[in-house]
This record gives structure tokens, C-alpha cells and sequence, in this order.
């Protein structure tokens, strides 16, 4: 499979396969609810499925790591950088936990996704979810629900069209603030069906059409959410304006550095004293 524009880690076969039943599985996991009689609380009601979506979860990002590195698009140094990226994610979550909506773990993801890639965003937004859950101690039923949000914002970023200097962190400020917003709303369909006062105009009405149930969502979104989610939205894009540029070329950097993806030659020894034969290079450049 080519490797996209401005991506540095490619996206192999196997690995769509597998990123493709990971977000089937986080869509079933997100709109069960909706499509049955909720009862009890939102924690009461995920006590049974939230492990079950952990537990299917990280077997898939394990694969699509192990996958991967299989067939030569990752290497021990990208696996080191993700775990790098993921704990400074993570630390990142520590000053706030995402009180009134101050996240600014997405301030690295978006960039992390942009420059490595698709599949490294997706694996590298459920880990820094899944290391800063257990830095703050937000273990919950509610985690695998915030490990796919995360995911997916570093999936899609790294899905952004081909783009340098100013506009290209113009561009991923915007994107920022829309995901930022776009994963506050989607956080709020793991707990709507139950969380909500039955009666009320922003309550899920089981049975009702799509439309009115949209509505209900929401009044319920506007009414609750949207006041944490437009701070995390301004703040991760004003980061990106003011830092966006010296993280994206330290990314790429390092990127060239590591050499993602060289072919491995062996050189022929010299006369001078060179290489022996059992010596390697990689050719510069990802």
C-alpha cells in the first residue's frame, strides 16, 4: 500500500482491516443504547459492556501494532516514540483532568496524527486516554467510550489534505476546535439514554423517530456540554496557533532521524577501512 502525502508511518491491509472493526465495535458500543429501553444509571447500565468493549479494544490496538510491525511499517523506534507521545499525552491530562473542558491532551495528539499518520493517531489517541485514565484515577465505564473519541481525532487528523507553514497550523487549529467540539458531543451518547430525567424535553424517548430523538440530543448537548466544550475547543486551538509550528517540526525531526520505514542495505566493505560486511545502513529519509 503507498504511503500517503505527508504521512511518515504507512497504513498497511491488515491494519485498515483492523482499525475498521475497532471503530465498528466503538459505533456498536456508542449506539446500542439507542436502539433499546434503557434502564438504571449510565454507570449501572455500561457495568456490563464497558469492560467487555475494553477488553475487545486493546487486542485490536495491539494487533495493529504487532500487525504492523510485521510488515515493516512500524519499527522498535516508532513503538518507542508512540510510547513517548502517549505519556507526554498523558502528563499533559495530569494539571486538569478535563475539568470545565481543559484537555489540552489534544494539543499533541492533533499534531502526532498530521505527521506520523492515520494509524499511529488512531493506536496513539486509546493509549494516551488509556495512561492518562490511570494517572488521574479516571477508571471508569465511561473510559473505552473516551479511548475511541480520542482515537478517532488522531485518525482524522492524520486524514487532513497536504499543507505547510502558516496554513497548514491554521489548518489544524480549525480542525482542533471542531474535533474538540465534535468529541464532546459524541462522549455525550454514552450516558444520554440514561442520564437524562424521563419527561423531560431533552430526555431519549425509547421508540420515538430519529428525528425527535435528534432534537431531544440536542437540547440535551446545548443545555449541558456545550459550556465544556467550547474551552477545550478555544484553548487546544489557541495552542496550536502559538506552538503548532515548533511541535511540527520537532516531529518531523525526529521522524527523519529514526529513518521510519528505510530500507535496510548492507554495505559492501572498502578498502579504506570501511563498513565490514556485516555492517548495515538504511538509506536518510522516511
Amino acid at each position: 500500500m503507498s504511503r500517503r502525502a505527508g504521512a511518515v508511518v504507512a497504513l498497511r491491509p491488515r491494519a485498515w482491516l483492523l482499525l475498521v472493526a475497532a471503530s465498528l465495535l466503538g459505533l456498536v458500543a456508542f449506539g446500542w443504547p439507542l436502539l433499546v429501553q434503557p434502564s438504571g444509571s449510565e454507570n449501572a447500565a455500561h457495568a456490563a459492556d464497558a469492560p467487555w468493549v475494553f477488553v475487545l479494544l486493546l487486542p485490536l490496538l495491539l494487533a495493529i501494532v504487532v500487525g504492523e510491525l510485521a510488515e515493516g511499517a512500524l519499527d522498535a523506534k516508532a513503538v518507542a516514540l508512540l510510547g513517548v507521545l502517549a505519556a507526554c499525552g498523558a502528563a499533559l491530562r495530569l494539571p486538569s483532568g478535563g475539568v470545565a473542558g481543559f484537555e489540552p491532551v489534544f494539543f499533541l495528539l492533533v499534531p502526532a496524527g498530521r505527521v506520523l499518520g492515520r494509524g499511529f493517531g488512531f493506536v496513539l489517541g486509546a493509549l494516551t486516554l488509556f495512561a492518562s485514565a490511570l494517572l488521574t484515577g479516571g477508571v471508569g465505564p465511561w473510559l473505552p467510550f473516551q479511548m475511541f473519541g480520542a482515537a478517532w481525532i488522531g485518525f482524522f487528523a492524520g486524514c487532513l489534505p497536504p499543507m505547510r507553514g502558516r496554513a497548514e497550523v491554521g489548518m489544524l487549529a480549525a480542525y482542533a476546535a471542531v474535533a474538540s467540539l465534535a468529541y464532546g458531543l459524541l462522549l455525550n451518547l454514552w450516558f444520554w439514554p440514561f442520564g437524562s430525567a424521563a419527561g423531560s424535553e431533552i430526555a431519549f424517548v425509547p421508540g420515538a423517530g430519529l428525528a425527535e430523538n435528534l432534537r431531544r440530543f440536542w437540547a440535551f448537548h446545548l443545555a449541558t456540554s456545550l459550556g465544556f466544550d467550547l474551552p477545550r475547543a478555544v484553548l487546544t486551538a489557541g495552542f496550536l496557533l502559538v506552538a503548532g509550528t515548533p511541535i511540527l517540526a520537532a516531529l518531523r525531526r525526529a521522524t527523519r532521524r529514526a529513518a521510519f520505514g528505510a530500507p535496510v542495505e548492507f554495505a559492501p566493505p572498502a578498502a579504506d577501512g570501511g563498513p565490514a560486511p556485516s555492517e548495515v545502513s538504511s538509506s536518510p529519509g522516511c
